[in-house]
């Protein structure tokens, strides 16, 4: 008898994925995959995005947490649309249910899509989701070691963003010991950010980073 079982439950996701991306670059939305750890600085990252890139473009969020939405009435406050994905205990999203939410988003042509993930640094990394980008939000509180002991959510990333930094020097985090470990992964073919969405430091940088990316899309 033969047993397929995680061979199949990624071929369905990677079919739902695939069917996502086909409506993206149909209606030209613009799909980014936001994962990293329980506080790590995602829905900060965000909101961030929000504030400053509203008044230029058309924002949607999907909300993924395993219960609650307290994200989402964040993200709600902003005006823009938002729908939350209760997991009940998984970790991580899968394509079917991002299929489902834009769905029922009804979203416009030409928006930019926020998916947050559920919180962690393993599980959400094996999973496409349809999207143009993966961000990977790392805050200096986990620590220098994380792309060591995570690898593959490091190497899958377009772009990391180090988020927090106002408090390494208290904490003791190695900022060379962690690039060292993205450059061992990556080689250089990575795009780091380093910013504390509380004092700002380092968020321009950020900002002209996705106006950019986005304004060029939209213009193609």
């Amino acid at each position: 008898m033969e047993i397929k079982v995680i061979k199949n439950i990624l071929e369905r996701n990677q079919n739902a994925a695939y069917n996502i991306r086909r409506l993206a670059d149909e209606n030209k939305w613009y799909i980014m995959n936001v994962m990293g750890s329980p506080g790590a600085g995602k829905t900060s990252f965000i909101k961030c995005m929000i504030e400053n890139l509203k008044d230029v473009f058309n924002i949607a969020v999907i909300e993924g947490d395993v219960a609650s939405t307290i994200d989402a009435q964040q993200i709600a406050s902003y005006g823009v649309k938002v729908l939350q994905i209760n997991t009940g205990g998984a970790c991580h999203l899968v394509a079917d249910s991002i299929a489902e939410a834009i769905d029922s988003l009804a979203l416009t042509p030409q928006t930019v899509v926020f998916i947050e993930n559920i919180g962690n640094l393993i599980c959400p990394s094996s999973f496409d989701l349809g999207e143009n980008l993966r961000v990977v939000v790392s805050s200096a509180a986990e620590g220098d070691d994380k792309p060591y002991k995570y690898p593959i959510m490091f190497e899958k990333a377009d772009v990391v963003v180090l988020s927090k930094i106002d408090i390494m020097d208290a904490i003791g985090f190695d900022k060379q010991r962690y690039q060292k470990g993205l450059e061992a992964i990556k080689d250089k073919d990575l795009k780091l950010f380093e910013v504390s969405f509380r004092t700002k430091e380092g968020v321009e940088g950020l900002i002209d980073y996705f106006y950019t990316l986005l304004d060029s899309y939209f213009k193609k």
